[in-house]
């Protein structure tokens, strides 16, 4: 899981560039690349100091009769563990709609693993059944022909294995169910173009789709110790090198891109979501966390697109404590080589640390 984590920081570093060319769904801000990348960056260093020395496996004496051994550390031997504290990670520094989203998946992948100490077939086919679940309830207007659609595709993809191997746990229908979330997603990636006007009038393909085929593909080549597929790509519309940056030619979109984290009660969450619906769009709310505190509130990753910052931060404000507030504009500059690196965006940094 540490191996998949890396490969995807740097896969989706390596393409960043790209998939901010071809960014222009839910709008032609150019940063999708950018905003995945920081997020899987966030997930994987948060495991950077978790160990993986197996040497603190159990071993049996020289006479072949176990011993009592301390119970293995769960960060280092629970698959579920370790994907919560990335996915806990990755929330708290989602970046963006395509790394909320992300964040919101790799949270919900770890719920089926937790107490398992190695994948296998039926878990993935349940875990990302629960994820693509969760991704399409955080929105409050999920629409196809996005990152969803390859989530689901995916999905039903492991689903269909795991179903016709009658749950066999082996490495070898891991595989199978890894080479058809793979290849799915790759079919939902290029059906993308037709799901959306604008991708369609564009001719070019998700963004936020792409940047998750790459995820599991860098999965694929962790699990089963195999090189990520470089052909994976070819053939995608508006993908190649030589291609211009899609979005620089799309009108640019006013307003302002508003993140947060608040702890509300599940009332007062119903009620942040319906009234940003009101004044916002691309509302993403996804909780952080499975324990209320002792209010009995949760925590929950906040993010909105608005036409001006202030109705939103005050309604936010209104309802509890807003931290990790982030405000950015959603017409960032069009300069390719400027979006080409990580953390480049059309905001600011005040002195409290939030972008303006």
């Amino acid at each position: 899981m540490k191996r998949w984590l890396g490969k995807a920081e740097t896969t989706l570093g390596n393409h960043s560039d790209r998939l901010n060319a071809i960014n222009i769904f839910p709008v032609a801000d150019g940063d999708t690349g950018t905003n995945l990348y920081l997020t899987v960056r966030a997930a994987a260093r948060a495991l950077q100091d978790v160990a993986t020395d197996t040497s603190a496996l159990p071993q049996l004496p020289a006479g072949g009769q176990p011993f009592a051994v301390a119970a293995p550390d769960p960060a280092q031997h629970d698959v579920g563990a370790l994907l919560a504290r990335a996915g806990q990670a990755a929330i708290e520094q989602a970046r963006g709609n395509s790394g909320t989203l992300f964040a919101v998946f790799l949270c919900a992948v770890a719920e089926p693993l937790a107490g398992h100490p190695r994948m296998s077939s039926p878990l993935l086919a349940a875990a990302l059944n629960r994820a693509q679940l969760r991704a399409w309830s955080a929105l409050s207007d999920p629409v196809p022909g996005t990152m969803l659609s390859v989530m689901e595709a995916a999905a039903r993809a492991v689903a269909a294995v795991d179903a016709e191997h009658g749950g066999d746990d082996s490495n070898h229908t891991l595989g199978l169910a890894l080479d058809a979330a793979v290849e799915a997603a790759l079919g939902a990636v290029i059906r993308t173009e037709d799901q959306l006007e604008a991708l369609h009038t564009a001719k070019v393909v998700d963004a936020g789709g792409v940047g998750m085929l790459l995820v599991l593909d860098c999965l694929r080549s962790a699990v089963l110790g195999e090189e990520l597929q470089e052909a994976l790509l070819d053939g995608l519309h508006g993908y190649d090198v030589q291609d211009p940056h899609i979005h620089a030619d799309m009108p640019r979109d006013e307003g302002v891109e508003v993140m947060c984290t608040i702890s509300l009660s599940p009332l007062d969450a119903a009620t942040m979501r319906q009234r940003l619906d009101e004044i916002g769009e691309s509302v993403i709310m996804s909780q952080v966390g499975k324990d209320a505190d002792a209010e009995g509130a949760y925590r929950w990753r906040v993010h909105v697109h608005v036409p001006d910052a202030a109705p939103a931060v005050a309604l936010i404000r209104s309802l509890g404590e807003p931290t990790e507030t982030s405000i950015s504009d959603l017409a960032v500059p069009r300069d390719p080589a400027e979006a080409a690196v990580p953390g480049a965006g059309g905001g600011s940094t005040d002195s409290d640390g939030h972008v303006r």
